[in-house]
């Protein structure tokens, strides 16, 4: 009886196959896939012929159904022409000396950048023996190592059986990180602790590998390969070494990102672990321990990337034909924003008019002398929603129309208590103030109890305010003390930016007392 029903599993198993009976993710890849169609049919047939691989099988639909922006991408930089002027960050002894060098080739092309060159989907190149070694070797970490015995198969899909981090080459890091912390198993104290597992294998990496800032004129994500050899990278390069190293490993792992800072230039990303009781500890793949680590900047939003779709992101619901800013226009990222600070609900009234084919309303902080987009809204009349916002920060509403940024309403502050506080320039009340430095990086008084500037002397300084735009308030040269502006509109959100200025300035409010508030 047992072998008539095992052969008819089988016969139904196969039937199934024969009649393409996939589920519609899958066969949608599937129709992409085009030549390669075999191959992604080769895995599908490999775990359908056992009965005792049905799980295996739905790991494989779920690698394959969430493949449609699965893919490798590579950057070149270049003018606003696009021609490739074959700028290689390493061939550079530092970060200064590299700058240097990027602003040389500025002097003589204008403005470059990373663009995008070649993007290469892994529906049209990946291997049946490829996805099968990384099915296996995922559930074979997951059964024997103690410390994944918490994770669930839902869990097991996004923290250790994706067989990619980023936009990176596929390479085959999973046996290599096998077979080279195989000794992990027999030093870990408390098997079941997937978080000592992670620090003893993210102690090793660090011993090896190491951040280098001059990738941050690098957009192309290094492979294995690349890494191994370069010994460093940056916070990409971090997060995804330590997933290659962890997951293989069978350690619960993903990454976490901030798009933009909300009080400082730049982003950043980093990893966590899944602890015993499924809760996300933050590490620095190569740098810093889980419990050791810490985010020393303001948190506007955290997004998590997930190898999945998520059916309610930005990319999914919002139109095909209407652009949205780039790092949240992603469908396979969630907001895990509560998971790290407290936050609050922010309803918005739209003040300006929409802009035509325009579905979106967007919530921005100040980055690099730009506003740039951190979170979406559908518009509702002339109102937006936007949950789980960080406090403390100054935000603007937006919309995002032919590539750029459109202020949408005043720029508010979203106080340490909840409350939204506009900052509506009130050019009826002029005021005079003294200004101390460009960044929160400053200490107003000094030992002698005099209060202490913090400028260059013969350098111009120009000041802003925003109404809709940054408007001048003119421009004044820094001598030995403070800088005094006079006809400063009350209530205004301000900018002071030096001369040939790299945008590293930080905007502020004036307080009662006179005193720089810094956002």
């Amino acid at each position: 009886m047992r072998n008539l029903v095992f052969t008819l599993l089988i016969f139904f198993s196969y039937l199934s196959f024969a009649e393409n009976n996939y589920p519609p993710d899958v066969e949608k890849v599937l129709e992409k896939a085009g030549k390669n169609r075999t191959e992604l049919e080769s895995v599908i047939r490999h775990y359908s012929k056992n009965p005792s691989d049905s799980l295996k099988l739905k790991a494989a639909y779920f690698l394959i159904g969430n493949m449609e922006e699965q893919f490798y991408s590579h950057y070149i930089i270049a003018d606003t022409n696009g021609k490739n002027l074959h700028f290689n960050v390493l061939n550079y002894p530092n970060y200064k000396k590299m700058v240097q060098a990027w602003d040389s080739l500025e002097a003589i092309y204008g403005p470059i950048s990373n663009q995008r060159d070649t993007v290469i989907y892994d529906y049209n190149v990946i291997t049946a023996k490829y996805l099968i070694n990384n099915i296996d070797l995922s559930f074979r970490a997951w059964e024997k190592f103690p410390w994944a015995h918490h994770i669930n198969f839902k869990q097991f899909c996004e923290y250790i059986l994706p067989y990619r981090g980023t936009n990176e080459p596929l390479e085959n890091w999973r046996s290599y990180f096998r077979k080279k912390y195989q000794w992990v198993a027999d030093s870990v104290k408390d098997k079941s602790d997937p978080v000592e597992a992670c620090a003893i294998i993210n102690s090793d990496l660090h011993s090896w590998f190491k951040f280098d800032s001059r990738f941050y004129r690098q957009s192309t994500d290094q492979g294995l390969t690349e890494m191994l050899k370069n010994k460093m990278g940056r916070c990409e390069d971090m997060t995804n070494l330590a997933i290659y190293a962890m997951r293989a490993m069978g350690v619960p792992v993903t990454s976490d990102f901030t798009p933009y800072w909300a009080k400082t230039g730049n982003n950043h990303a980093w990893n966590t672990v899944i602890d015993k009781t499924g809760k996300p500890i933050i590490f620095m793949g190569g740098e810093a321990n889980p419990r050791k680590y810490k985010l020393s900047q303001a948190l506007a939003k955290v997004y998590r990337k997930t190898f999945a779709r998520q059916k309610n992101s930005l990319a999914e619901i919002k139109p095909a034909w209407e652009k949205a800013p780039h790092y949240i226009n992603r469908n396979n990222i969630i907001d895990v924003t509560r998971d790290y600070v407290k936050v609050a609900d922010v309803h918005v009234k739209l003040k300006k008019e929409k802009p035509d084919s325009v579905n979106f309303a967007y919530i921005c902080v100040f980055n690099t002398g730009e506003w740039k987009a951190i979170y979406w809204s559908r518009i509702d009349g002339n109102n937006a929603f936007f949950s789980d916002m960080g406090l403390d920060i100054a935000y603007l509403p937006a919309y995002f129309k032919n590539g750029k940024i459109i202020p949408a309403g005043e720029p508010f502050i979203l106080t340490k208590e909840g409350r939204e506080l506009p900052l509506a320039p009130d050019l009826k009340h002029l005021r005079k103030i003294k200004l101390f430095s460009t960044t929160r990086k400053v200490t107003r008084n000094a030992t002698d109890n005099i209060e202490k500037a913090y400028f260059v002397k013969g350098k111009k300084y120009e000041l802003f305010y925003w109404n809709y735009g940054w408007k001048s308030l003119g421009t004044k040269t820094a001598g030995a003390g403070a800088l005094v502006f006079t006809g400063v509109p009350s209530n205004a959100l301000l900018w002071l930016k030096v001369e040939n200025s790299r945008l590293d300035e930080r905007i502020f409010t004036i307080d009662k007392q006179g005193n720089q508030v810094w956002w």
